[in-house]
């Protein structure tokens, strides 16, 4: 039997990104033994591995994937700091959008870190290695899991290592961080052979990212800069983030025929031709640190594992296994955060049941769906004005988009509107707050 307050002996959790360490950190207060199993070559130092292709881009930690990692990890903001992590004041990041060059800056409150994200999961991997309970293996690849004598729970994984070695190891539950989540879609296809129902949104975007040393004589006021598309008239935007070493991360993206060049005049002309000269001014004199690496991102995809009739016992998909966004909006580290913690909460509260496990997964994903719907929401009604955009729209869907804008328009005057659609981006609070009998009356009138 496990120890007081332990409901299981032993956890495996598959990947060690952002969704597996922080769920790592989730059961290991829970379980005697965390062990996480991970592709690739795990680096002693801040760097690029092959698991993560989107790594070299943008990424952003919102507020509430902040406030999230620091209930888990609390020693994970000091030690960023400690690294060289650029410190941010949201207030000062000038975000351009259709009709406000820029929209009002104002200060909610915002601080935190940009940095790369091979830093931010570096520092990440070592502060969960400081459980006791965690322990942490690269070069293994799962081949599958392994199921019980009924095939209707999971009861371990079996992994090759780097010189092909196969092993096996029994385990109370499985967290699959893979990503893609094949392990989980593989073992309901061989067990019940019912998987779950999708959305996608086929967006076919592409990126190319650069990064350079911020000029001494730079002098601007802002410290990173957003610039959202004209949509549907125009696809093009751009993220410039501060990052460690005295750098900006600058990140250029678009949809199908208006993807970004690799190459640096054809990148350089990219920027220029945005609605405003704000990124292509800043790095059309500064010093390239790095070269143009670009990256494409197909489609949006939400696994509606809610719907299933049942589901295996001892499995549980976290992360973009579960809902994999566009990532242009900086949302996916965030979400895994919050439902690392919605994780933990849950084995914190059946901890004295007779049974902790059993319907451990279904209860996720319920809790999990609010965190989902408004980065979904924030996402999704973007991609769909495209009318080159594959997906359904859902019903209403124009109404939504005039509803958007005008939401806008009503936060760009009104202080108080602006603060509660910032926190519902940032995931402070969920999307339902947005939707106010007060409020939206108020926007309604403005459609």
């Amino acid at each position: 039997m496990p120890g007081a307050g332990l409901i299981g002996r032993s956890a495996v959790v598959i990947g060690a990104g952002m969704a597996g360490l922080t769920a790592a950190r989730a059961l290991a207060d829970s379980f005697e033994r965390v062990t996480v199993l991970e592709r690739d070559t795990l680096p002693e130092a801040p760097a690029f591995r092959a698991g993560t292709p989107q790594a070299r881009h943008v990424h952003v930690m919102l507020g509430g994937g902040v406030r999230a990692l620091g209930e888990l990890v609390p020693g994970w903001e000091p030690a960023m700091g400690a690294a060289g992590a650029a410190r941010l004041l949201t207030a000062r990041v000038r975000r351009e959008l259709p009709g406000y060059d820029p929209f009002p800056p104002r200060d909610f409150g915002g601080r935190g870190f940009s940095a790369s994200r091979t830093l931010i999961e570096h520092i990440l991997r070592g502060e969960i290695l400081r459980h006791p309970s965690i322990r942490m293996f690269g070069d293994c690849r799962v081949l599958r899991l392994l199921a019980d004598d009924g095939r209707s729970s999971v009861a371990g994984v079996s992994y090759e290592r780097a010189g092909g070695a196969v092993e096996t190891q029994r385990t109370d539950l499985v967290v699959d961080a893979s990503g893609r989540g094949t392990p989980t879609l593989a073992f309901l296809q061989a067990s019940s052979g019912e998987v779950p129902a999708e959305t996608v949104i086929g967006i076919d975007m592409g990126y190319a990212t650069t990064t350079f040393d911020i000029p001494s004589d730079a002098g601007e006021d802002w410290d990173g800069v957003l610039h959202l598309p004209d949509a549907p008239r125009r696809a093009r935007r751009a993220l410039l983030m501060p990052i460690e070493g005295h750098r900006w991360l600058v990140g250029l993206a678009g949809h199908r025929d208006e993807k970004p060049p690799g190459d640096w005049d054809g990148y350089l002309e990219f920027a220029r031709s945005l609605r405003t000269p704000t990124i292509y001014r800043a790095i059309r004199t500064a010093r390239r640190a790095g070269p143009i690496v670009r990256f494409r991102f197909p489609a949006s995809v939400r696994r509606h594992f809610d719907r299933l009739t049942r589901f295996p016992r001892g499995l549980l998909p976290v992360g973009d296994a579960i809902c994999r966004f566009n990532p242009v909006m900086g949302q996916g580290m965030s979400v895994a955060a919050k439902q690392a913690c919605v994780l933990r909460d849950l084995l914190t509260a059946r901890s004295s049941a007779p049974d902790p496990l059993g319907g451990l997964a279904e209860a996720f994903f319920r809790d999990a769906e609010p965190i989902i719907d408004a980065p979904w929401e924030i996402a999704a009604i973007p991609d769909l004005v495209y009318p080159e955009t594959e997906g359904e729209r859902p019903p209403g869907f124009e109404r939504s988009v005039a509803y958007a804008t005008a939401l806008r328009r009503l936060a760009a005057v009104d202080a108080d509107v602006h603060r509660l659609t910032w926190e519902v981006q940032q995931l402070l609070r969920p999307a339902s707050a947005l939707r106010d009998p007060g409020l939206v009356e108020r926007v309604t009138q403005l459609v």
